[in-house]
């Protein structure tokens, strides 16, 4: 596949999922924690989270598949520093998103069905943690790609 194509598919992945937690650590995390109580809270996080994601799979599913296709054209391992680097955060990124799925926001799910709150809200918590983590690692990898090509 031509390699504007897969950066295409790889950016919008990319786009998706860091675009996605950026607007719910950003936005509606602060805007659901002003206006909501804590029942009302852990529902809207459930069924955020329910529909939020699916796409993240897909986006995952997509950046992975264009990301070693790519890698693959530019040399594997052998590629520059910043690729490599990507790379492995981005695997460090798939790595906790899947633990955040099977994990916590089964906890916070099951916390919501049996409205158990306190446990929701621990959930929540170790959610809201890891997906912070994973903000700023994505950003840092949208940095690292654009100064590493800049001085490349």
């Amino acid at each position: 596949m031509n390699m504007n194509y897969l950066l295409l598919l790889h950016v919008l992945g990319v786009v998706v999922w860091v675009g996605g937690m950026f607007f719910a650590y950003m936005a509606l995390r602060p805007a659901a924690a002003a206006v909501l109580e804590p029942p009302q809270r852990l529902t809207l996080w459930s069924a955020t989270f329910g529909k939020f994601f699916p796409w993240v799979w897909a986006a995952v599913a997509l950046i992975l598949a264009s990301g070693l296709h790519m890698l693959g054209q530019v040399g594997g391992m052998a590629a520059p520093h910043y690729v490599l680097t990507m790379y492995a955060l981005g695997v460090v990124m798939m790595l906790i998103f899947a633990h955040v799925f099977f994990a916590p926001t089964k906890k916070l799910k099951r916390a919501v069905a049996q409205q158990d709150w306190k446990a929701g809200g621990a959930a929540l918590a170790q959610i809201r943690t890891l997906v912070g983590v994973n903000l700023l690692i994505g950003l840092v990898v949208i940095a690292v790609v654009f100064v590493g090509r800049a001085l490349a």
